[in-house]
């Protein structure tokens, strides 16, 4: 089969990387099957490469889109050198086929997707030989100092459920460096915040960041919460994995960003709690949870259980009929009544509620006999209910500027019925 490589002439990493852009800029031209059977070829072969594969055979699936589909059995005879991995890695920086590659993940057929995921996944890691342990990966410190485009059109593969898990896949590995979190966090469109743009020449990479500077709410993060809701199965699974991650993986930095952005992040972050999606719902309790309970969040905590909508929400989900809904929204009600310091509007509602509180929790979940962390977190909540003055006192700790809830003293009685 050396008709598939050029009469077995191996080509130059500078001709392999051009012969991909090529293709990858003729897939929505007259000759698109082409393209798209010339590129599945081209990707093979670098990843072939990278992985310095010596004589595997393979069956790819090409020209996807034809009633008759065509195996081709390909022989990869690619015994690659240090110094070739080196020069193609070079190469697909310098033609910014990171870029280009990946817009056109959801064009791609699956085989070539993975072959592109595999692509991806290795530059990320890559460092040349004979490179310091601590440095960072070539490719990857590129990316997040020059082309910080990549890792948003890498997000975008969550517009189409083709791509979703490809290139989450990648974001999930990537997502081990702070940096890369930067970029998504802050992130916003051409012409609104300084701080990175999905496109331009101005102003690039995670160093341009502007951090003391309020979101828009128009960046890529913000698209994800529309992703987890309301995108289907495969894209909600897979979004709301990393999105997991960006919020948990890198503690300082989301501690600092959701303090700065408190309101428009929980403004929309209850949209999940509440969302009629049962997954959707459940992930997202759990994940406020262990969001709230961490230390380095302790001051978004604290500005979370100071406002009284924040606890109607969530004595609504104590009363939730489906139990492990209950059960999440329980572990966020707790953080409301053991702290110390509650706000004169949650304290309100708790002593409004205190009958029907203290009538509801020792049957609340009755059926977790034996789970003795809940039995006991559940008997303290009561003796704390129990004990509570007979109206509000002030708080020994002012609320953090510009965070918590307007509710007004009225506060109102969330658990006599769901509370709109």
């Amino acid at each position: 089969m050396s008709f598939l490589f050029g009469r077995n002439k191996q080509k130059s990493s500078a001709e392999l990387s051009k012969l991909v852009k090529e293709s990858i800029l003729r897939l929505d031209g007259a000759g698109s099957q082409k393209a798209e059977e010339d590129l599945a070829r081209l990707l093979a072969q670098i990843k072939h490469i990278l992985q310095g594969t010596t004589g595997t055979s393979r069956l790819e699936l090409l020209n996807q889109t034809r009633v008759a589909r065509m195996l081709i059995r390909t022989s990869l005879e690619t015994e690659s050198s240090p110094e070739q991995v080196y020069q193609l890695i070079v190469s697909l920086i310098q033609e910014d086929l990171l870029l280009l590659l990946a817009v056109a993940i959801p064009k791609l057929p699956f085989e070539t997707r993975k072959d592109a995921q595999v692509i991806f996944s290795y530059v990320f890691r890559y460092k040349p030989p004979n490179s310091p342990m601590a440095a960072e990966p070539l490719v990857l410190n590129h990316v997040i100092n020059n082309r910080p485009e990549v890792i948003v059109a890498l997000c975008r593969g969550y517009e189409h459920r083709e791509s979703a898990m490809s290139c989450g896949t990648v974001l999930r590995e990537v997502l081990k460096h702070d940096a890369v979190a930067a970029i998504i966090l802050y992130n916003e469109p051409k012409g609104g915040s300084p701080n990175i743009a999905n496109g331009g020449n101005a102003g690039k990479g995670v160093t341009a960041i502007q951090y003391e500077i309020p979101q828009t709410g128009q960046g890529i993060f913000w698209r994800f919460f529309d992703w987890v809701e309301a995108g289907g199965f495969e894209i909600s699974t897979d979004a709301f994995s990393t999105f997991r991650d960006i919020l948990t993986k890198h503690k300082q930095l989301v501690s600092s960003y959701l303090t700065k952005n408190f309101t428009l992040f929980f403004g929309r972050y209850n949209s999940l709690v509440l969302s009629n999606n049962y997954v959707t719902k459940r992930q997202s309790i759990k994940l406020l949870g262990e969001i709230l309970l961490d230390r380095a969040n302790y001051q978004v905590m604290t500005a979370y259980v100071d406002s009284a909508d924040h606890l109607k929400i969530c004595m609504n989900l104590l009363r939730d009929e489906r139990k492990m809904v209950a059960y999440e929204g329980f572990h966020v009600f707790k953080v409301f009544v053991a702290n110390p310091n509650k706000s004169m509007a949650v304290q309100q509602i708790l002593i409004k509620n205190r009958n029907k509180l203290l009538k509801f929790l020792p049957e609340f979940l009755a059926d977790r006999t034996d789970d003795e962390q809940f039995s006991d977190e559940k008997a303290f909540l009561i003796r704390q209910i129990e004990t509570m003055p007979s109206s509000p006192t002030h708080p020994n700790t002012p609320q953090m500027t510009g965070a918590g809830s307007a509710v007004n003293s009225s506060g109102g009685a969330p658990f006599a019925g769901t509370v709109a």
